[in-house]
């Protein structure tokens, strides 16, 4: 059994090369960030360097938590390599550790090194996102006019007089604010009545209230309106679960609204699949563990060997794809958002456990 000096000492490495990295990575991904923000905005009248650095800071934490799998698989890596060429682990195994005993702390480490993501990333990540989203807005609203294409689905709603099909450029406040919203009126037939552009589209009780909208109309020339109403059964729930990216909602507040879109009568499977997702977020860090201690574990005397390094990435990348790939197909309700978000981690766990038992113990 491993001593709890011992443990506590992989535990405590696990997180310090954790700290590191999230820094390294945080600071590369700010960077990158104003250096694209700083090119798209910068012929803008109203944007200045320290504005654009503040939209920086505010979309880093999250692009990091994107990343938290490869950090955690590098974290894991980079550990387990440096405790091999300093034979640590030479000298754990000569005392009778086996590798399942020695991983256990540093799994412990992503276990909590997840939760942190979750409590702490994860929220931060959102709320600074929509803030970031705000602040492009405030010096970037003539860029992204109207004829800006929609980066989001489009979202239908009927009455008697017929339906209207509505598109925006990004959803603000908890789905009662569009940006650059675009407004597709069809009558009862199906043929199209008008397309209404507008700067901003704000949701009150029943009706949606759009600012400078431009009204076109078959066969006549557009008309400029100073705002415009038009009635409406969508709830900000509702709006969010089609039109936001569910990433940019905190993980907390997800049940709320999983529950809302249900009593609605609304399938919420992109709220599930996000929920999921995050929920598995600290078992993902662990299996990445087991796939780093599956290519580093092995003693080489004058370091280790590149081909067996770039195999634990490609393993990484390659779970980290199909976890994408299935969470796709739970947001489209293909497959159950909770075997979508656990299939993979499920997999790969399996994969590791058994190669570990393989190598260690025939």
């Amino acid at each position: 059994m491993i001593g709890w000096t011992l443990a506590r000492y992989f535990f405590a490495r696990y997180l310090a090369t954790v700290a590191w990295l999230v820094v390294g990575v945080a600071s590369l991904v700010f960077i990158v960030t104003f250096t694209q923000v700083n090119d798209r905005f910068s012929g803008l009248p109203d944007y200045t360097v320290s504005t654009g650095l503040k939209v920086a800071a505010l979309q880093a934490p999250m692009i990091l938590q994107q990343t938290l799998p490869f950090v955690g698989l590098f974290a894991s890596m980079a550990l387990l390599v440096q405790l091999n060429r300093k034979y640590e682990l030479v000298i754990a195994r000569s005392a009778g550790l086996s590798a399942w005993q020695f991983l256990t702390p540093i799994c412990l480490g992503a276990l909590v090194f997840g939760v942190l993501a979750i409590v702490v990333i994860n929220p931060l990540a959102a709320r600074t996102f929509a803030m970031a989203e705000e602040l492009q807005q405030s010096f970037g609203a003539k860029k992204a006019g109207a004829s800006s294409a929609i980066a989001v689905p489009w979202l239908r709603q009927s009455d008697d007089e017929g339906d209207i099909v509505i598109g925006a450029k990004s959803v603000l406040k908890n789905g009662t604010e569009l940006v650059a919203p675009v407004f597709m009126l069809f009558d009862s037939q199906g043929n199209v009545k008008a397309r209404i552009d507008a700067r901003k589209a704000v949701l009150q009780p029943r009706k949606w209230v759009l600012q400078d909208a431009s009204v076109i109309e078959p066969d006549k020339a557009p008309i400029l309106e100073k705002s415009r109403e038009i009635s409406t059964k969508l709830t900000p729930e509702l709006v969010q679960e089609r039109l936001q990216n569910p990433e940019m909602i905190p993980f907390f507040e997800l049940p709320y609204k999983i529950s809302v879109a249900n009593a609605l009568g609304y399938q919420a499977n992109s709220f599930s699949m996000q929920f999921h997702s995050i929920l598995a977020l600290p078992a993902l860090l662990m299996v990445m563990t087991l796939i780093a201690s599956t290519v580093t574990l092995k003693f080489v005397r004058f370091g280790q060997s590149g081909a067996m390094i770039l195999g634990g990435i490609l393993a990484g990348f390659m779970l980290y794809v199909v976890t994408v790939l299935v969470k796709a197909f739970g947001s489209a309700g293909i497959v159950p958002p909770i075997l979508a978000a656990w299939f993979p981690v499920i997999l790969a766990f399996l994969f590791g456990v058994s190669f570990l038992l393989h190598k260690e113990d025939g």
